[in-house]
């Protein structure tokens, strides 16, 4: 599909790509950038026909198509060795999770003779590094990919690689993007942050090691928790308009279901608990999750 490929950072997301393309020979060459001299040694263990590079300079403008994989916060940087050496025709994604900032970042800061197509694979997990990434992990997974009015060959090009890695494919603005995953991704990692510490907070003042007790609600947030700190910082800046407001809302509900329990408002937080499990069988019928009871861990 493509002659030559460069994933730039090579992280869970970025190893799970690097597998994918080898898995579907997608690429005659296959080339990776990072600089996590642990990640290096775990990707040189994928496969032998990995070929790591170590600078972003003038052996990147043979590549066709270039995937950044790193935090947002690196890409101004990225950016610089781009536009010093690219030319038109090779194609760049990324694989950030809030749209709107990069939008603007590659407005103002990208070279207008290159072609920048951001995408948004929803898949992955608290895990981070190499080492956990899946060849399979997109398959049956949407891939975000944000419209494209420059070119679109190359758009329609993006799409089918990723149909290749096993996404279905949606197309949206950037800012109707950021909105939607504000409630869906971004506030639930926030609200597990925030249990968490409210559980530390909770422990310290009584004194007590309550984590040992931990059920499976607890259980469950904190491996949410356990995502990547420096991902999850620049998702909160960079998402910080439409944080707010969902914050603002959550904050709302949050006072109400405290009025209702204080209140003992049978009937109104009834309700509300079993509108809430409709939510859950709604993600069942389109199959983002399984049926089976635990998630389906044994333990």
């Amino acid at each position: 599909m493509f002659k030559n490929i460069l994933i730039i950072g090579c992280g869970m997301i970025g190893s799970s790509i690097l597998r994918g393309v080898i898995s579907q020979k997608l690429c005659k060459s296959i080339y990776v950038f990072e600089k996590n001299s642990k990640y290096k040694k775990q990707i040189k263990k994928i496969n032998k026909k990995i070929i790591l590079i170590k600078k972003l300079d003038k052996e990147i403008s043979k590549m066709d198509l270039i995937i950044i994989s790193t935090p947002m916060s690196e890409y101004e940087k990225i950016i610089l060795s781009l536009n010093k050496n690219l030319s038109h025709k090779t194609l760049i994604t990324d694989v950030g999770s809030t749209r709107t900032n990069v939008a603007k970042l590659i407005m103002e800061k990208l070279s207008k003779k290159l072609n920048w197509i951001m995408s948004h694979p929803i898949s992955g997990s608290e895990a981070s590094g190499p080492k956990y990434g899946s060849k399979n992990l997109f398959k049956k997974k949407w891939c975000i990919l944000i419209k494209n009015k420059k070119n679109k060959l190359l758009e329609k090009k993006l799409s089918r690689f990723w149909k290749k890695l096993g996404s279905k494919i949606l197309f949206m603005n950037e800012e109707e993007h950021d909105k939607i995953f504000a409630i869906t991704s971004h506030l639930p990692h926030l609200i597990a942050y925030n249990l968490i510490k409210t559980s530390q907070d909770f422990q310290k003042t009584n004194k007590k090691n309550i984590i040992k007790y931990s059920a499976g609600g607890l259980r469950d947030f904190s491996r949410i928790a356990a995502s990547n700190e420096i991902m999850w910082r620049d998702v909160f800046f960079n998402n910080s308009k439409n944080m707010s407001k969902i914050i603002d809302l959550f904050i709302k509900n949050l006072k109400n279901f405290k009025i209702d329990i204080n209140k003992k408002r049978n009937s109104l937080l009834l309700d509300k608990l079993k509108k809430s499990k409709k939510v859950r069988k709604q993600i069942l019928s389109l199959k983002q999750d399984i049926s089976k009871p635990n998630f389906g861990r044994e333990n």
